[in-house]
């Protein structure tokens, strides 16, 4: 069967690749962070000492870490892992992270097939194997992976060449932030206008204004305060990834999502300049 392999054990990539391994593929896992190997004691997965042997041991390398930075390290560091990878495999980047980032990757690589697959819906949905899979990259290197990605996610959505799956996915986290904009400002109006917020709440869930922010939102306490420490900075990067990218930042939803960030403390970072 196809080898794979799988670093960025955290809440989500751990259930992921939990997944890949109970569908019976040759996995071999590797982590910065030891204590995430924890969950996979005594299972069928292999352990890679450094990422050059999690990369010799791989036809499908899936990354999950949490950004540019990390990718790169993980992969083109002297000991990284496409350092002893067969050519002919398929690198899957599953981490948020800027299209060009994907695509420096091919152009430095060319014997290896670049995929990028940034995932939605967390860790529970990962488990489920209901996880959104957002792909760019070529239909012969979409498909030769698709059945290790429908292990964890349904939909798997190819939306383009290299690049279209971080761009979707720079949409639609971008969206979000901006209605946590909108949300906060409604349940703030409506506490001021002393109104019912856990009943405001049941309509958004079910009403025409329907979002899923609005539900994030009430389940915080009906403020972005809770939010702001863990997701405040990763929604900034990824908002700041999308200006970089497209250039645009006066359309109505980069003005929202700015005033959520701003709201959380945040500021959209840069990321063109780093990884050129």
């Amino acid at each position: 069967m196809t080898r794979i392999g799988f670093v960025g054990l955290g809440s989500q990539g751990g259930p992921m690749a939990q997944r890949i391994i109970d569908a019976g593929y040759p996995t071999t896992l590797w982590a910065r962070r030891s204590e995430t190997l924890d969950p996979f004691a005594g299972s069928a997965a292999s352990i890679a000492a450094n990422p050059a042997e999690l990369g010799a041991a791989s036809d499908v390398l899936c990354i999950c870490v949490v950004d540019d930075t990390g990718v790169d390290d993980v992969l083109r560091r002297p000991d990284g892992a496409l350092s002893t990878m067969t050519d002919g495999g398929i690198v899957v980047v599953h981490s948020t992270v800027h299209p060009m980032t994907c695509r420096r990757l091919q152009n430095d690589y060319p014997a290896l097939h670049i995929v990028d697959a940034p995932v939605s819906g967390g860790g529970h949905m990962a488990a489920a194997g209901e996880l959104v899979v957002m792909v760019g990259g070529t239909t012969d290197a979409v498909e030769r992976c698709r059945p290790v990605l429908e292990t964890f996610a349904n939909p798997v959505l190819h939306l383009g060449p290299l690049g279209a799956g971080q761009e979707v996915k720079l949409l639609n986290n971008t969206l979000f932030t901006a209605q946590l904009a909108l949300v906060a400002d409604v349940f703030e109006f409506a506490a001021d206008r002393q109104l019912d917020q856990a009943a405001v709440a049941a309509v958004l869930s079910s009403g025409s204004g329907r979002s899923y922010a609005a539900d994030v939102v009430a389940g915080s306490g009906f403020s972005l305060d809770s939010l702001a420490p863990l997701a405040g900075p990763l929604l900034a990067k990824d908002v700041g990834i999308l200006v970089d990218h497209t250039g645009l930042d006066d359309s109505t939803l980069l003005a929202a999502a700015h005033a959520a960030l701003e709201r959380m403390e945040c500021r959209p970072t840069s990321t063109t300049e780093a990884h050129s």
